[in-house]
Formats: structure tokens, sequence, C-alpha cells
């Protein structure tokens, strides 16, 4: 069995605000193993990135941790200073941002870019450092590696770029790669050339990665297992094939239900009503309640309880104490 790299136990990150602590991530848990690809899906302002930022010691300075533990390599992140943190980050963990477009610096040089980690983590001189810049831009798949590290970020269109964030990402070999939505703003055939090669480097690396994403065909792609979020709650988790072959949550079933099919033109898509809650919006029972077309009294009045389908997928869903069939779903079992 393979070891576990990272367990996040119960955690809740909240925001500072004039009306108090404004909780954005609400209890989650989860682990990630060895080699593994774990992706966290749903729509944006679910808590997606916010549990990455949490991970890696990044939240604004409204943010904060407020209760919870984060395991990595049996060490809590979570209790971590600033200071030891910034020895875990960049070298151990390692991210890669939201927008290629804006998460380089503008005004230095690529090489000096993916020096900074290579020479503070791992004490490289600047001439060792500028080599190991110039082999991971070819590991990447960038041309001309040499004449790219003199180069400036608006030189670089957005796919390189993109690829020169996934290079400084992996300068230092660590056993944790989060991808917070790699291919936004990219064309389609850019987009499937860096997730082709995220993983072929996780492969070759054996790195463990989260990816988290709104893109259910990136999902098919990439993931082992699947965590879906909704308004700071995990409310389904499973096997990538037990969540696309047998989702169990109307969430879930909704969010696939709404990515097109190309080769069925009969298919209809069905857009889930209404949006997602602000984190101040006050909603007692299943928060997913109000844009739920089997919600019933129980789902406004109680937090659903964990149901599991099998031994790896689990369900938040009252639905499943019912009995109720959507689609043809199995029945779970309570945990």
């Amino acid at each position: 069995m393979k070891e576990t790299v990272l367990e996040v136990k119960d955690l809740v990150t909240t925001f500072k605000s004039a009306d108090g602590p404004l909780p954005a991530v609400r209890g989650a848990s989860f682990s990630v193993k060895k080699g593994e690809t774990l992706c966290i899906v749903g729509e944006s302002g679910c808590g997606k990135s916010i549990t990455a930022l949490s991970i890696m010691g990044l939240l604004p300075s409204n943010g904060m941790i407020a209760d919870g533990s984060i395991f990595f390599n049996q060490r809590n992140l979570a209790e971590m200073s600033p200071k030891q943190m910034q020895k875990v980050r960049g070298n151990e963990v390692s991210m890669i941002f939201q927008e290629p477009m804006t998460a380089l610096n503008p005004v230095f040089t690529v090489g000096f870019q993916i020096r900074e980690p290579l020479m503070i983590h791992l004490k490289l001189s600047k001439k060792q450092a500028h080599m190991r810049g110039i082999e991971l831009l070819k590991m990447v798949g960038i041309p001309s590696p040499v004449e790219r590290m003199n180069q400036f970020p608006h030189e670089l269109s957005g796919g390189m770029r993109q690829r020169v964030m996934i290079a400084i990402a992996l300068s230092c070999n660590p056993s944790l790669l989060i991808a917070d939505e790699p291919t936004t703003a990219l064309d389609v055939t850019i987009q499937a050339q860096i997730i082709d090669l995220l993983n072929d480097l996780k492969e070759q690396l054996d790195m463990s990665m989260i990816m988290i994403t709104h893109d259910m065909g990136v999902v098919a792609e990439i993931a082992d297992r699947v965590i879906v979020m909704y308004a700071g709650e995990i409310i389904e988790e499973g096997r990538v094939e037990e969540i696309f072959e047998n989702p169990q949550h109307p969430y879930t079933k909704g969010l696939l239900a709404s990515v097109p099919n190309v080769d069925d033109p009969e298919f209809d898509l069905k857009p889930i009503a209404g949006s997602m809650p602000m984190l101040n919006e006050q909603i007692s029972g299943c928060r997913f309640h109000p844009r739920c077309p089997y919600a019933f009294d129980k789902c406004m009045e109680q937090s659903p309880k964990t149901f599991y389908v099998t031994d790896k997928q689990s369900v938040r869903c009252w639905l499943q104490e019912e009995g109720v069939e959507q689609n043809g779903g199995r029945r779970a079992s309570s945990l």
C-alpha cells in the first residue's frame, strides 16, 4: 500500500470581516498518496483554491486556518511558522498558480526566476542554477532554452509562460505539486499539451499531485481520485471511474450534465440552476438544497452525514439515507 504524503483533517479556513469570521473551507478532510493525482473540482467560489493556499501557507492577510491540521510527511504545516514554511514551500511542496500571464514577475528574466529557488533551497551557485534552469526548460519542452533564460515573461506566449511556471515548480523535485487551474486562459490545443506534460512529468518524477479545476474533461484525463467541493464542503469523493460512471450527489450529476458531449448530437446541456452562495450567506441544513431538484424537508434542516457507496466512494447527501433514486444511482450505507 502506498504511503500517504498529505493528510488534511477537518480544515476550517476563515476570512476576517466586519460581520465576524467568514468560513471559506468548512471542515475539509482528504489525503493524497505517493504518486497519486487527486483532482478537486467545483464551481468558482467553492473553496478549491483557498484549500490549496491553506496547504501552501499563502492565504491573504485577512485569511487564517481556524481549525484542523495539514500533515505533510508527518509534519503539521498548519502549525509551522512563516520561516519554517519558507523551507517547505517551493522545495518539498510546489504550486503552479492560476494565471500564467500574471504569475511570473514581469521585471525579472525567466532565468532569474528559475535560478532563485535553486539557489535558496538547493544552495546551488548562480552558474550551477543557470545550467539546471536550462535543463528544466528542456524538460518542459521549451525550444531554444539557452535564449529563453535571458528573456522576460512578456516575450513568451501564454503556453510557454505556463511551461516556465511548471519548470519553476519542479525545480527542487518536490514530493507534492499543486496545480491550480493550470490551463486557464490557454487555447484548447495548448491545454491538452500542458495536461499531457504534467502527466508525463508526474510519472517521470514519481510525484504526488493535486489538480484544482472546474473542467471535468481535464479530470477525466489526469485524475486517479476526485473530490467534489461545494460552498467550502467536500460533498463527494471517489475514484475517477466511480465519479464519472456512478455519481451520487445531485451537484456532481449537475457538473457532469453541464459538460458538452460532441459525440452525441442529441445531448442536451443542463445547467445547474442558481449560483454558489456567498460566504456570509446563512443556509441551514445542506448548503446545496436551494439549488437541488431533489431537496426535501430534512435537507433544509440538518447537515447531511457521510454515506459510503463503496469502500472508496463517499457522499454527503440525505437522499442516500432515504433511498431516493437519481437516474439509477444506488443507495449507500451510512458511515
